[in-house]
């Protein structure tokens, strides 16, 4: 019986890895120079370029003179790119880095012929849930990919649906995406092998053709090989060569019956790899940073600015893209990669700030110069937190701050500065050094608002918004000069800044919008505190929302407002890791340490607006692990851990941050969240859904499945939500009795040979002291949110973005002592349990260009969204910017979304 089998050509390229970016591009070029000679030799060799538009940006970069040759290859269907601009780790970017990964992928392809209409995903280490319906909406109906897939699936290829509804066919490359190689190993007996490999997988081919990709890591296929194809193809084997767009869209016929719904996290087939989450923490907080400064920077240039920005966008959204690679955030390169991830977040953070500030510079010159502007990225309207530096109120007098609509607000003090800078004796010879440091009317960071001169003194008064009229520094050095000679001898040369303090100040900020205000001395009785005003003792703070309390042992007693009472938040339990960047491994005989050996407590703020306490535990943790790599070392090293615990006016949560500074190698640092009752289900948030898990992994290869799954904004379980600053990891442990968060895992290896849970190596046994991050602040940022009736009853969804999104606050630009603008309203999104990814400006040559709005219904009930602003027309759009059809506008748009129903709208 012949079975006929179709062998797609192609390469993996990991951009970045076991080596840097630019020793990889060497051999890129070179793997690519040959596949387009290879292709233009021979008219039936087809070659698939990764499913990632990155190698050919990157060899065209090398190559530009070779433009035309590429274009002209996928003109003829010889060459397949696309659609994605990288292969990147789904579960550790944002849904809209997703997106817009797709979107520029898409971009780039169509400018040199056209993408390749496949969802190829090979080695991602799993996938989210949303991802089929990310594909449907920019019009893909195929997905390709390897890991996570579960045992259900018996045949090559399923249907796989998203949370809502949304489904793509996908092939499943059971066999990884190097299946063919084994086949191809000697090229005068590839007929035989096809057929034993034929025989072996029947049951998964039905009557569709042996899909057989032929490629590997970081390599061309030989010239040769569709030459060894037409030889081997006969009455036993008839075998085509194609791309994988022309395997799944041309050659397969099979119904596709088995069903599998979200995400794919399954250890049944292949590896996931599931310690990639927490490995090299920093990596991972830039990634968060860097997605959240260019958001911010859409949205402020979108609403607020004339400035075209998007050339500067679009390098900011590149370089967290490219970071966004498999190898690359996830942590499993060298040092020397990782340094270069770390560079390129930094550089996108950067970019976008820049935007961000020019943006704000322009409403902010509307606002005088003693005052402040407050923006809120968020689309609903909101009641913020910011801290200013002003002048110092008199002793006995309490400063508040004043609205555009004359409201007034007290303010919290919470720091004064020194009011002498410098206080320095010099001969007068010696007072033009003096004059020096002054630029134009800057000395010291702050501006010279006046002087004063004496006999053999000279003393500058500075300010930081000066109100003493002009400042002519040529005058000051012909004055001083003259008092030198007039004086000559010592002199005593002081410089004074105007008492300064740092101070809260409360803010309600309209959806998307602008407020702003000044600070000065209350002309009236004291205003009312804040609603729900914070305060703090000895060793509890509360807001009559919620309320923590220091144990002895410095965990927390957390109280909601329902009642719900939290015991033992932040314990810290401390353990070893024998394992590698990919996966973790406890030591066979670890030493668990979780008892501090000394507490202190400090109280450092206590309200109204902001209450705050560092409480300070010193743990004995091993400094590494022993020669037995089973054990730890009985070496320990007395490591202090700050805690601050910090309570808001008006918020139902409760921050924390965590400092400490790494000095133990080899080890996982997890803190605990204990559960009223033991939960046998968590739910976390992540790529535009929230997803549930239970207490277990599905296993099956040979990677043991540990059960600790990723979250991005917030993870829940029974009674206890936490909001989180970044993506990572956490597990119910004890039988769902604790929520267990990683704030850190030390491993100085990319991979080690032997290792405990996982069967094979993940790469070569390469060091990599840096991910040991000995001599590192390790910092994490969560917010601690009881409700008896889980997450969505708390508002998580709307909670987790003012966690993570702060309002923006600069000074005002126009003249001292003018009126305050009138506060302004931006793109406004009301809705249940809706997160708004991006707004953001699009060009349209036809229309003029628009807002682009994205919403997720971040639940499965669904909701309705009403959306107003400054606009008349809305049109639905796909993921890639295509119209679908023109929104009614009366009032605002109202939309229904469906559960989990992912909505682009534009606006103009």
């Amino acid at each position: 019986m012949q079975k006929s089998a179709v062998f797609v050509p192609h390469f993996h390229w990991d951009r970045e890895w076991y080596e840097p970016f630019q020793v990889f591009r060497h051999r890129l070029v070179a793997a690519l120079d040959s596949v387009l000679e290879t292709a233009e030799a021979d008219p039936d060799f087809r070659f698939t370029v990764d499913g990632q538009m990155a190698a050919i940006e990157d060899y065209l970069e090398m190559r530009p003179e070779n433009r035309d040759r590429v274009a002209a290859l996928v003109a003829s269907g010889q060459l397949a790119i696309g659609p994605w601009l990288i292969l990147l780790d789904e579960f550790l970017c944002s849904g809209e880095t997703i997106v817009r990964n797709l979107r520029m992928g898409w971009e780039a392809a169509a400018r040199l012929g056209g993408p390749m209409p496949i969802g190829y995903l090979p080695d991602m280490f799993g996938h989210i849930a949303q991802m089929p319906q990310i594909l449907a909406r920019a019009g893909i109906a195929h997905a390709a990919l390897w890991r996570g897939v579960p045992g259900t699936v018996d045949g090559h290829a399923f249907r796989w649906r998203a949370p809502d509804g949304s489904e793509v066919r996908t092939e499943f490359l059971f066999d990884g995406y190097d299946n063919g190689l084994d086949v191809l190993l000697v090229p005068d007996r590839i007929g035989p092998a096809l057929g034993e490999y034929a025989r072996a997988t029947a049951g998964r081919w039905g009557g569709d053709p042996v899909l057989a990709m032929a490629g590997t890591d970081h390599n061309a296929p030989d010239p040769r090989l569709a030459s060894w194809l037409r030889r081997a193809s006969g009455e036993q084997h008839a075998i085509t060569v194609a791309t994988l767009d022309e395997y799944i869209r041309t050659h397969v016929r099979d119904e596709v019956s088995t069903l599998v719904t979200g995400e794919l996290r399954s250890h049944v087939r292949g590896n996931i790899l599931p310690g990639v989450l927490s490995v090299r923490l920093g990596l991972k907080q830039r990634m968060a940073v860097a997605e959240r400064t260019v958001d911010h920077a859409e949205r402020m240039n979108a609403l607020w600015s004339g400035q075209d920005a998007g050339p500067f966008l679009s390098l900011a959204w590149h370089k967290i893209i490219e970071s966004t690679a498999h190898d690359s955030v996830v942590g499993s390169g060298t040092d020397e990669t990782c340094d270069q991830v770390e560079a390129r977040l930094a550089e996108a953070a950067q970019a976008a700030r820049a935007v961000r500030d020019a943006a704000l510079a322009e409403p902010a010159a509307r606002v005088p110069g003693d005052a402040h502007l407050v923006a809120n990225p968020l689309p609903f309207p909101r009641s913020a937190l910011v801290e200013v530096d002003i002048a110092a109120p008199e002793r006995g007098s309490a400063p508040v701050a004043t609205g555009a609509d004359g409201s007034v607000r007290a303010v919290q003090l919470v720091s004064e500065a020194p009011t002498v800078l410098s206080d320095e004796r010099m001969d007068a010879s010696h007072l033009e050094r003096v004059l020096r440091r002054i630029h134009r009317r800057e000395l010291f960071g702050r501006l010279i608002d006046r002087y004063d001169i004496a006999p053999h003194s000279l003393v500058f008064h500075l300010a930081e918004v000066p109100t003493a009229g002009p400042f002519d520094l040529m005058v000051l050095r012909r004055e001083v000069a003259e008092a030198a000679v007039a004086h000559p001898g010592q002199w005593r040369v002081t410089t004074r800044e105007e008492a300064r303090a740092t101070a809260l100040v409360p803010v309600t900020v309209p959806a998307s919008g602008l407020a702003s205000f000044r600070v000065g001395p209350s002309e009236g009785s004291a205003p009312p505190v804040a609603p729900a005003p914070a305060s703090a003792t000895a060793r509890t703070l509360s807001n009559h929302l919620v309320e923590a309390v220091i144990a002895a042992d410095g965990t927390l007693d957390v109280t909601g407002a329902d009642g719900t009472v939290l015991r033992g938040v932040g314990r810290l339990v401390d353990g070893g890791d024998r394992g590698d960047s990919y996966n973790y491994a406890p030591p066979a005989h670890d030493t668990l340490v979780s008892r501090p050996t000394r507490v202190t407590v400090e109280p450092l703020e206590s309200g109204p607006l902001r209450a705050r306490t560092r409480v300070t535990r010193v743990y004995e943790w091993p400094a590494a692990l022993s020669e037995d790599r089973d054990l730890r070392d009985a070496r320990t090293v007395p490591t202090p851990v700050e805690t601050l615990v910090e309570v808001r006016a008006g918020e139902p949560f409760v921050r924390l941050t965590t400092a400490f500074l790494n000095q133990s190698a080899d080890h996982r640092l997890r803190l605990h969240v204990p559960l009223p009752e033991p939960a046998t289900v968590s739910a976390s948030a992540g790529q535009f859904a929230v997803t549930e898990r239970g207490l277990s992994a599905e296993g099956g290869w040979g990677e043991y499945p540990l059960p600790t799954f990723p979250a991005s904004s917030f993870v829940s379980a029974g009674a206890a939500t936490v909001l989180l600053d970044h993506c990572g990891e956490y597990e119910l442990v004890d039988d769902g009795a604790e929520l267990a968060l990683t704030l850190l895992r030390a491993i100085g290896s990319i991979s080690v040979n032997i290792h405990p849970l996982r069967d094979e190596p993940a790469a070569s046994e390469i060091p990599a002291p840096g991910a040991q991050e000995l001599g590192v602040r390790i910092e994490n940022r969560i917010a601690v949110l009881p409700s008896a009736r889980g997450w969505q009853a708390a508002g998580a969804v709307a909670l987790a973005e003012e966690f993570r999104g702060d309002v923006l606050v600069v000074r005002g630009s126009a003249p001292v002592g003018g009126q305050l603008p009138p506060n302004a309203c931006g793109v406004r999104v009301e809705g249940e349990d809706v997160l708004v990814s991006c707004v953001r400006r699009v060009a349209d040559d036809e229309r003029g260009g628009g807002t682009e709005v994205r919403l997720a219904a971040m639940s499965d009930a669904g909701t309705t969204v009403r959306v107003t602003g400054d606009f008349t027309e809305a049109a639905t759009v796909d993921l890639l910017g295509r119209p679908l059809g023109a929104e009614p506008v009366l009032d605002g748009l109202e939309l229904a979304l469906g559960p989990w129903e992912i909505r682009t709208v534009v606006l103009r």
